[in-house]
């Protein structure tokens, strides 16, 4: 088994994104979650209810396109059985994101008919866009925006400042930085939001990381590993020797022989975060559901 690794990362900015937020809660109408489909537990900040005052919400199941499409369905299944308003989403196609408008008139359906009883037709609806950091939360807003209004990279912490963006149906948004929580409690999900990109990986032992994330994906999709690096992996192989196998079979040499495992364990990230292993996700379903 690899050594364990300690992934607690809350820097400066984002106590001054949590306050921003709570200040901003009051001039919104409802929440925008965007989640990460690949972590749909993971991605999700246990702090947003008590954040930003219970106000209505929709969960935006997104980077559907790299996860795994069954238990997506079955996520998307499970959160609508909660009561939690949901659409599915890939900003890379824009699949799912026309969905939006009438997902949040829907949502606000009360609230408009009475705007509309008192003669306020055409009030605009307001809707603060919240996500942790990576889960495609600038690349939404401008699918939905049909235009480049958020600054959208694959690294987190680009979002820092305050954004509105009309979307010229009656609808607008607040855009706000990715935020994590203080502490996470269960290493599981600390692991999981590493492997995503949420947390940054200069912070991290990526060797360590990488072995963790081949251990995973030797549970989960063992398959994909076979596919990706040519072999299948054996139950008792640890993260370390399957991360020392897929170098030796891609050539990964440094001086004097020895295995590039540093350069592997990037790769293998690298190519996790850009679904060239396959259409992966890695939470486990509750037990009752």
């Amino acid at each position: 088994m690899s050594e364990e690794l300690n992934i607690q990362w809350f820097p400066g900015h984002m106590a001054k994104a949590r306050r921003m937020v709570i200040e901003n809660a009051k001039l919104v109408d409802a929440i925008c979650e965007v989640i990460d489909a690949r972590v749909p537990v993971s991605s999700r900040n246990p702090e947003v209810t008590q954040l930003t005052k219970n106000k209505p919400r929709l969960v935006v199941l997104n980077r559907t396109d790299l996860a795994d499409p069954d238990k997506t369905k079955k996520w998307a299944q499970i959160l609508r059985r909660n009561q939690v308003d949901v659409i599915e989403t890939d900003c890379k196609s824009g699949k799912g994101t026309k969905a939006f408008s009438g997902a949040i008139k829907g949502l606000l359906r009360e609230k408009i008919e009475y705007y509309n009883a008192k003669g306020q037709q055409g009030r605009k609806i307001r809707v603060m866009v919240i996500g942790i950091p990576n889960v495609g939360k600038s690349s939404f807003i401008n699918r939905v925006a049909g235009r480049r209004a958020a600054a959208a990279s694959d690294r987190p912490g680009v979002t820092r400042g305050k954004q509105w963006i009309s979307l010229g149906n009656g609808i607008e948004l607040l855009d706000t930085p990715g935020l994590l929580w203080p502490k996470f409690d269960d290493r599981t999900i600390g692991e999981n939001l590493a492997f995503t990109g949420a947390v940054k990986d200069d912070i991290l032992d990526l060797e360590t990381l990488g072995a963790h994330l081949m251990e995973k994906l030797r549970d989960l999709y063992p398959e994909n590993i076979e596919k990706r690096y040519g072999f299948f992996p054996d139950n008792a192989m640890s993260g370390t020797e399957m991360l020392e196998l897929s170098a030796k079979r891609r050539g990964f040499l440094i001086s004097g022989g020895e295995l590039d495992i540093d350069r592997m364990s990037k790769i293998l990230l690298d190519e996790f975060r850009g679904g060239a292993l396959g259409r992966i996700t890695l939470d486990a379903f509750p037990e009752v559901v």
